[in-house]
C-alpha cells in the first residue's frame, strides 16, 4: 500500500527545483500551512515557474478530517461506475485515472468520451477548494524513456488544462510526469503495463 503523501509545512526560502530528479517521491512539495502551493506553469522540466502564495483558506484540527471524508463521499458519488478509483491515505485522497479511459493510445488528449467524467471531478474540486492538487502522469515501460517521460508529462498537462477550463485555481495544482519510473504492477504482463499507464490526481488538505 502507498504511503499518504506528507503535508509541507513550511517552505524555506532556499528551496530549488531543478531537473526531474527533483520530483520524485509522489509530488510532496506541495501544500502548506501558509496557504502557499508550488506548481509549474508547464509541463516542461527545463522551464519551470514557482507560484508561491495562493490564499485557499486552510484547515485545523478535526475539521481536517471532516472536510476530507465529505470531499471523498462527494468523489465516490460523482465518479461511481466512471473507472475513476478514489483512494483513501490518511488525510489525503488519490484518483486514479487509467489511460485506457482517458486517452488514446500515445496521445496526450483527453478522450471526448470523459469530458463528463472530468467535468464531475472539477465540479466536487471547485466545492472542497482548501486543498492542492498534484497531477501525475505515468507510464508503462514499453519503448523509450525519454518519449515515454514526455508523454506523461503532456498527459498530466492536458488533465491540468481541462479542469483550469472548469474553473480550478490553477495555483492549486502542481503537474509531474514520472514517465516509466514509479510502476505499480510488473510490466511484464498486459495487465500490469494497462495498470501502469495512469495519471493520478492526489488532493492534499491545506492545513493550518
Amino acid at each position: 500500500m502507498r504511503k499518504s503523501i506528507p503535508v509541507v509545512t513550511l517552505i524555506a526560502a532556499s528551496l530549488v527545483l531543478g531537473g526531474c530528479a527533483s520530483n520524485t517521491g509522489t509530488g510532496a512539495a506541495i501544500g502548506a500551512a501558509t496557504g502557499a502551493v508550488l506548481g509549474k506553469s508547464t509541463g516542461n522540466h527545463k522551464d519551470k515557474r514557482i507560484f508561491i502564495g495562493a490564499a485557499i483558506g486552510a484547515l485545523a484540527g478535526a475539521a481536517v478530517g471532516q472536510y476530507m471524508d465529505q470531499q471523498e463521499a462527494a468523489f465516490r458519488e460523482e465518479l461511481a461506475g466512471s473507472g475513476i478509483q478514489v483512494v483513501r491515505e490518511g488525510d489525503n485522497i488519490r484518483l486514479v485515472m487509467p489511460s485506457n479511459i482517458t486517452f488514446a493510445t500515445n496521445q496526450s488528449n483527453i478522450s471526448p468520451s470523459f469530458d463528463s467524467t472530468l467535468d464531475a471531478v472539477a465540479r466536487v474540486m471547485n466545492k472542497y477548494d482548501k486543498t492542492f492538487l498534484s497531477i501525475d502522469g505515468h507510464t508503462d515501460s514499453t519503448g523509450d524513456a525519454a518519449y515515454n517521460m514526455s508523454l506523461s508529462e503532456k498527459r498530466a498537462e492536458s488533465v491540468r488544462n481541462f479542469l483550469l477550463r472548469q474553473g480550478v485555481n490553477g495555483q492549486r495544482m502542481y503537474v509531474t510526469g514520472f514517465g516509466e519510473t514509479q510502476p505499480i504492477a510488473s510490466n511484464d504482463s498486459s495487465a500490469g503495463r494497462a495498470a501502469n499507464r495512469r495519471v493520478e490526481i492526489q488532493i492534499v488538505p491545506n492545513q493550518a
